[in-house]
């Protein structure tokens, strides 16, 4: 899943206002972001296995790190935990800290049985929806759209949006779909580099929010 994790910042927006965007996006897709450092430092696996029918070329063999349900949840927790000690508000804390979950558990949706309740000697699990394309394509745009429905409700008082905002969502859109139709990795190396670059999605997320803040007086400072 991808954008589908975004939808999930854009509805976290939505319920706490007062941390940014990019924040939201940041917990949404920390999973996402954390996972390609632990390819690169080969303290995680996977492989470029592309095959007619198969949503994603990648095999998933080993990420206990970044997504075992066991550690997901730590992860939630540490991070809902720094925002609190930096900005002690706590209703904001609890949402990043679910939005992290989250990515795991929007997970479970789309992929084959691969994700690890625990590191080690665990059970695997997954619904699959990536064995169907058509599914896939209709529950990853609908999150999206709901999500970002969300936000713009959420933004509706301000009665503006602002060009950064929606070239955002429109190269999300363009990435979302350059990755399900075209051609598959060289190698995962290139797969690990590459996901290095949503770091760029978060600080858009960060310019975005600022560049719309400034226009609605809506608090999205970190």
């Amino acid at each position: 899943m991808f954008i589908g994790h975004f939808a999930a910042g854009f509805a976290g927006k939505a319920v706490a206002p007062k941390a940014s965007l990019g924040t939201m996006f940041l917990a949404a897709q920390f999973l996402d972001l954390l996972w390609p450092t632990l390819l690169l430092l080969n303290l995680e696996h996977a492989t470029v296995a592309p095959a007619p029918g198969k949503f994603t070329p990648l095999d998933f063999t080993h990420y206990p790190i970044s997504h075992s349900l066991l550690l997901v949840l730590g992860w939630g927790l540490l991070f809902g935990l720094v925002y609190w000690l930096l900005r002690k508000d706590t209703r904001t804390a609890l949402v990043l800290g679910l939005l992290v979950v989250s990515h795991w558990f929007l997970d479970l949706v789309v992929h084959v049985p691969d994700l690890p309740l625990w590191p080690g000697n665990s059970p695997m699990v997954g619904l699959g929806l990536w064995n169907s394309m058509p599914g896939t394509l209709l529950v990853e745009g609908l999150l999206f759209a709901g999500g970002l429905w969300l936000y713009l409700r959420a933004k509706a008082a301000a009665k503006t949006t602002t060009y950064a905002l929606w070239a955002l969502v429109a190269f999300l859109v363009l990435v979302y779909i350059a990755n399900v139709f075209g051609p598959p990795p060289t190698d995962i190396t290139a797969v690990a580099w590459a996901g290095q670059l949503q770091w760029i999605l978060v600080l858009w997320a960060y310019w975005a929010d600022r560049k719309l803040a400034n226009t609605a007086l809506t608090p999205g400072t970190i």
